[in-house]
């Protein structure tokens, strides 16, 4: 018996043969529709990126910056004194890369910034000021003085070797004050050579009217003018007049009597005599 001579039930021969059996187009089943497939992406362009070695720099942009067009920008001339960037550890955020960046930064500034030291003021003692002629010197003791100054007249003489004056040259001295009808207590004699005279000191110790200087030169005891011998020069509210030396007035020689007759006639005038 062949196959041929086999005759199978429809239902069966349907089920077999669901695929492939030709039905009348009315026999067709409805069938699902397909959904269309999703557009198909186009594929990215790549773009080429510049690798990095591992042992490369990261430079980190900072959140306000820009974001970089795709056209190349002109690269940068490298600083003088580059930053050293921190090496960022696996895993770091873009965060904490720029905040190592920074911090690096302004290490490197503020080391290569030098500190600058205040200027201390100088000590209030280190001014040094140069000496008044006209201030008063620092002496301890007051000048010694011949006399009690009643008048008010200074009588300043230069006498090495002594106290005050020699025997003749007080004696002569004493006449002469005897002519103007005064008396050594009317007077003070001062000796330059025992203590160095300044004008300032002595008219704040003996506040004098007239000054007779015998030998000395207004500037020797530190007067701000200066002025010829046997003439009267009023100065600061006082009288000052500069003579011979007593050694040569003293003396019996023609010169010696006419340096007297010259004094004479500046203490007449002086003392009103």
């Amino acid at each position: 018996m062949s196959l041929n001579n086999i005759q199978l039930q429809d239902f069966i021969v349907d089920e077999l043969y669901r695929d492939t059996l030709l039905t009348s187009p009315d026999s067709v089943p409805a069938r699902r529709p397909i959904p269309p497939a999703a557009p198909t992406a186009a594929p990215a362009t790549p773009t080429t990126e510049k690798t990095t070695p591992a042992t490369a720099t990261l430079t980190a942009t900072p959140p306000s910056a820009t974001t970089a067009t795709s056209s190349p920008a002109a690269p940068a001339p490298p600083p003088a004194n580059p930053p050293v960037a921190a090496k960022p550890s696996p895993g770091a955020s873009l965060g904490d890369i720029a905040a190592a960046m920074r911090k690096g930064t302004s290490t490197t500034a503020a080391q290569s910034t030098p500190a600058t030291a205040a200027a201390a003021p100088p000590p209030a003692g280190a001014i040094s000021r140069q000496p008044d002629a006209t201030k008063t010197p620092d002496t301890t003791q007051p000048y010694k003085t011949l006399g009690n100054h009643r008048r008010k007249v200074t009588i300043l003489v230069n006498a090495p070797g002594t106290p005050f004056l020699p025997d003749n040259q007080l004696n002569f001295l004493t006449k002469i004050l005897e002519a103007c009808r005064m008396n050594i207590g009317d007077v003070a004699i001062v000796n330059h050579a025992a203590a160095a005279v300044n004008i300032t000191a002595l008219r704040d110790q003996l506040q004098p009217s007239v000054v007779i200087l015998f030998g000395l030169e207004p500037t020797t005891i530190r007067l701000p003018i200066n002025f010829p011998v046997f003439k009267l020069q009023p100065y600061d509210q006082c009288t000052y007049l500069s003579a011979s030396p007593l050694e040569q007035l003293v003396q019996n020689s023609d010169e010696s009597k006419l340096l007297k007759s010259k004094l004479w006639v500046c203490l007449k005038t002086l003392f009103d005599v």
